[in-house]
């Protein structure tokens, strides 16, 4: 019994890869050279792609088409730990820059009143940043952050500095709270990463505290198939 015709079509495409043919950085066929070579449907190759895109083989650039990407080039964060993103990308050897979307001062709500830890309706500084790798956005960060522990949050220049390198030399961090999940994302957060429909995006819901104070609980998003968090244990 033969396999699905997606799956045959994934097998060529991995194949043309092992062999080398189809190095890092090749562009592949494109999905109508493919449905026309395979005599089959734009939704079986595209669901080929699609899953090779879903497990970090494949890359899709919009405009330009799909590309042989490196696994090891998948950017990682621990996941036990909180380090500077901007000093996560130079360690990879890359260049970090970010774009501040928002840098407001709020009014918690019942959600985020009982999320940071204070009062309904206390005032709170809230921002919204995307972080680039090489010019490829990797994290979406929503973060909100108690102002009676970081009051000069809002006249920080973000661009310059993270709010995590901001945050740690003004409250050094005693505690964290992670919870990671992979989600369907909302059309904001693809236009935000540059994802394409059906993409994975993994959603790092972080909580830090300094001493016994609550200072920031923030949302990180990050396309899944280009990013991946590790830990380490010692036994």
């Amino acid at each position: 019994m033969s396999a699905p015709l997606y799956i045959q079509i994934k097998q060529f495409i991995l194949d043309k890869m092992n062999s080398g043919e189809w190095m890092v950085g090749h562009r592949i066929a494109t999905e109508f050279e493919l449905t026309e070579q395979f005599g089959v449907s734009r939704m079986t190759v595209n669901k080929a792609i699609r899953d090779l895109v879903n497990e970090g083989k494949l890359q899709r650039r919009p405009r330009l088409g799909t590309f042989v990407c490196d696994p090891a080039e998948k950017s990682e964060s621990p996941l036990l730990d909180i380090r500077n993103i901007a000093d996560e990308i130079s360690n990879r050897g890359h260049t970090h820059h970010s774009e501040v979307l928002k840098q407001i001062a709020l009014k918690a709500d019942e959600s985020i009143a009982i999320t940071l830890g204070v009062m309904l309706g206390k005032t709170i500084f809230y921002s919204e940043i995307i972080h680039y790798e090489d010019n490829v956005p990797i994290q979406l960060e929503l973060r909100w952050v108690n102002s009676q522990y970081a009051p000069s949050y809002l006249t920080q220049d973000f661009t310059s500095m993270t709010p995590n390198q901001y945050l740690s030399n003004n409250c050094p961090l005693s505690a964290i709270e992670h919870t990671v999940e992979a989600i369907i994302p909302d059309g904001r957060v693809k236009q935000d990463l540059k994802m394409q429909a059906n993409e994975p995006c993994l959603l790092l819901n972080r909580r830090t505290w300094s001493q016994d104070k609550l200072v920031s609980t923030a949302l990180l998003y990050h396309p899944g198939n280009k990013y991946k968090l590790s830990s380490k244990i010692l036994l």
